[in-house]
């Protein structure tokens, strides 16, 4: 007899936006910057892409381009593969565990006793999950869980959000979507200043206003920059088609119970994270201000 699944690929979309909170102290908050600098690793970005890149191993600056998809070449390029001669991989994965789990039990108490159920659930779904064409996902389910319960939650966490975020990057390739018009029409569409993106993924005007007269010669902008009825379209089905791909492993571990209570647990976690400021809104994720 087959067991109830989940229905909706929007499941995946919920849950992302009380999971990627969970994850995000990674980037804000000061246990973790103070972890990479420990380490050895220099300055904000190199911090970030050595810390996310970490479990890919001491890669070359062209796997962090192709893995991380928007971000101007150039601004990797001035972070790796320099951060490997500062800090080792396995290093800097020690440090960013340790930075995360501090960080969460700072801002978020209710992180401790929720661990206890959401590791197991989330495991499963990471233990089901397909890696394939998906290498930051994959490389995050190879690194080993932290003892520490909120390290493990953590690392979790952000095993899905690279899932999640893997296929997103497929799709907007699939879409003839390069990194800087992915940014170009989000910012369209969603009314987020541009500079904000501009400045947190290293294009520079030029590069916007190229982006913009591409995606206008698609006719996905209009003449005052707006985004066109088919670039609605185009964003509805990028996000609907992450969606789909990203509800799978969900649909394949846990029961539509198992699945509400971890979104609920999550929920939980995430408000404090966001309660605490630690989390600048707007912000180059993308992630929505949630109401508790």
């Amino acid at each position: 007899m087959n067991r109830p699944q989940i229905e909706e690929p929007a499941f995946a979309r919920r849950v992302w936006e009380v999971m990627e909170p969970v994850h995000a102290v990674t980037y804000f908050a000061g246990e973790c910057r103070e972890a990479n600098r420990e380490v050895g690793l220099r300055g904000f970005w190199m911090g970030y892409f050595g810390a996310r890149a970490a479990p890919l191993g001491a890669v070359a600056a062209g796997v962090v381009e192709a893995a991380f998809y928007n971000f101007h070449p150039a601004m990797v390029r001035r972070a790796v593969p320099d951060a490997w001669t500062f800090a080792a991989p396995e290093a800097v994965l020690r440090a960013r565990a340790a930075g995360a789990t501090a960080a969460l039990r700072r801002v978020a108490p209710s992180a401790a006793g929720a661990a206890a159920e959401l590791v197991p659930l989330l495991g499963r779904v990471v233990g089901v999950a397909d890696g394939a064409g998906r290498p930051l996902f994959a490389a995050n389910r190879d690194v080993p869980a932290p003892e520490d319960p909120v390290g493990a939650l953590w690392q979790a966490t952000t095993a899905l959000r690279e899932h999640r975020g893997d296929g997103h990057v497929a799709v907007l390739a699939a879409e003839g979507l390069d990194g800087c018009e992915a940014h170009v029409l989000f910012a369209a569409a969603e009314g987020v200043p541009p500079g904000t993106l501009r400045e947190n993924r290293g294009w520079s005007e030029d590069d916007w206003r190229a982006a913009a007269a591409r995606l206008a010669a698609r006719g996905l902008l209009d003449t005052t920059g707006a985004p066109t009825a088919e670039a609605r379209a185009l964003r509805a089905h990028i996000e609907s088609r992450t969606d789909t791909l990203a509800v799978r492993p969900y649909r394949t571990a846990l029961t539509p119970a198992e699945a509400e209570r971890a979104a609920a647990l999550l929920g939980a976690v995430a408000d404090e994270v966001l309660g605490s400021g630690t989390i600048p809104f707007p912000n180059p994720m993308g992630l929505p201000a949630r109401r508790p």
